[in-house]
């Protein structure tokens, strides 16, 4: 690739003889850029390479990038001696715009790095106290968070950290005009060029003296949710089979069809590296474990979740926002989802989905708000103005009544039936999963509380007229609470539950 223009303006004094001779002599640039997809940076995969032909770099080096005569360096101060600079050879073309940035800005800072036969490869990058002369204009945090941002701009890998690892960068948040105004001089071009666009033009509206306070504050808050948000692609890496049945297996006992139901959507994935057309209706009498069944996919996929109740949406504005000619305006469910989550790959959980027909007098039907986010063709929020990507949400839903849902609805969904358990598996959740579960909740070793088989399955037919297993996880928790009073009252070290006991305790 041809070398690139790239223009370090050094803040230097208008009398010295180096800005005199800059005056006149062109800038030249000494770097290539080359491609790269990785979501870390190592000696191997670097944010730039420098020349330093006689080693004299240490692991840690300090000082700031320039732009000299004929010359793209970085200029540091060793210890012993006057000040030295070095050139830059090769560049990430993703860190371009970030590096002029901190040129520009004369801010100091400290690479790490290793030689190798290219050069001296810097894979990180921290500000450094530069006694108040120059700093950051953002929060602390903010050159982590946009070096994050870019490494992760085109790969769906989390970032592979070490020893020398600062805290991730993306645990700050970006409020004020300046850090959104310099995150988007740095690294704007990792959002979805939509998005980039819908960004300027509310920069404009924030900074401008010709709006009212209420427009200003609305704008700045939307680009604040907005560029939270990481936006990545719709490429999925390859998801292990063989990983995500053990997963499935661990979170759920049985249900071998809806096991292999789930499987067969991963091989999907794998050939196609996308996410299906269609989400999941996980359909079903209540406490048979349909929520546990979508905490499992989204442990599959790797992605965080969020759920969204649809009980609790009366109106289709609660789901879209309400539009910002309103003070008290704010967004919708869906684009908080996308905001807690930090990203716009997620699955996105919608518990009771059967409960989205019902519509308060004029507030719009929550069901068709749902529509355009099922349809993965982009999800607009009144508040946020904006089209929202949403190729990368993996809806799955819940429902315990399939038939109260209408048939647009349905059209989005594959399927899955979800049967209640028989009494014989009942028992078997009891003792493996669910009284283990609550005894390790409480601090308990599983010595300390034995239930017998027939009082296990006294336990189950107790309930045999309750569908799921919720109330037998309650029954364990009422049994586990009773031995550990007995336990620390009576001085006992294990208390065994037998029918007598178990009818008498429930």
């Amino acid at each position: 690739m041809p070398s690139l223009m790239f223009d370090f303006s050094a803040k230097q004094d208008a009398d010295s003889p180096q800005s005199k001779n800059s005056a006149v002599a062109p800038k030249v640039c000494t770097y290539t850029e080359f491609e790269s997809d990785a979501s870390f940076a190592d000696a191997a995969h670097p944010i730039l390479v420098l020349d330093d032909k006689d080693a004299a770099l240490q692991h840690h080096v300090s000082g700031v990038f320039m732009s000299p005569d004929k010359r793209t360096a970085f200029r540091y101060q060793p210890a012993s001696g006057e000040s030295c600079t070095v050139d830059i050879l090769r560049m990430d073309s993703r860190f371009t715009a970030l590096l002029s940035w901190l040129g520009d800005n004369q801010i100091g800072v400290r690479l790490s790095g290793a030689h190798t036969e290219q050069g001296f490869a810097v894979y990180k990058i921290r500000e450094v106290d530069s006694g108040g002369e120059t700093k950051l204009s953002a929060e602390d945090g903010f050159l982590q968070f946009m070096i994050t941002r870019l490494l992760q701009s085109r790969s769906l890998d989390e970032a592979q950290e070490d020893d020398d690892t600062d805290p991730e960068g993306d645990d700050m948040k970006l409020t004020s005009l300046q850090s959104i105004t310099d995150f988007l001089s740095c690294t704007g071009r990792t959002l979805p060029s939509n998005i980039r666009l819908w960004a300027r033009r509310n920069l404009a509206v924030a900074r401008s003296k010709e709006v009212s306070p209420e427009e200003r504050r609305h704008a700045q808050r939307a680009l604040s949710i907005m560029l939270n948000v990481q936006w990545k692609s719709d490429y999925f890496e390859a998801i292990d089979p063989v990983q995500a049945r053990k997963i499935l297996d661990e979170e759920l006992y049985g249900m071998d069809k809806v096991k292999q139901r789930i499987i067969e959507t991963i091989i999907q994935i794998n050939r196609t590296h996308t996410l299906p057309a269609y989400g999941l209706l996980l359909a079903g009498p209540a406490g048979t474990g349909k929520s546990q069944i979508a905490y499992a996919v989204a442990r599959i996929l790797k992605l965080p979740w969020t759920t969204l109740d649809m009980s609790s949406i009366h109106n289709s504005e609660q789901l879209t926002g309400s539009p910002r000619v309103y003070s008290n305006a704010k967004p919708g469910s869906i684009m908080e989802a996308f905001y807690a989550a930090g990203e716009s790959n997620l699955v996105f959980i919608i518990n009771e989905l059967d409960k989205a027909d019902t519509a308060a007098a004029g507030g719009g039907n929550p069901a068709d708000a749902l529509l355009t986010l099922l349809d993965n063709i982009g999800f607009t929020d009144n508040y946020m103005e904006c089209m929202i990507p949403t190729s990368g949400v993996y809806p799955i839903a819940t429902a315990n009544d399939k038939s109260r849902i209408s048939a647009p609805l349905m059209s989005r969904f594959a399927v899955i039936d979800i049967p209640d358990y028989t009494p014989e598996e009942k028992k078997t959740i009891f003792l493996k999963f669910s009284l283990p579960r609550v005894l390790k909740r409480m601090g308990m070793n599983r010595e300390e509380c034995v239930v017998t088989d027939k009082a296990a399955e006294l336990v189950v037919r107790k309930f045999k007229d309750t569908t799921g297993v919720r109330d037998l996880e309650q029954a364990a928790e009422h049994l586990a609470a009773n031995a550990l009073y007995q336990i620390e009252t009576k001085k006992l070290e294990r208390v065994v539950f037998d029918t007598e006991a178990v009818d008498r305790i429930l």
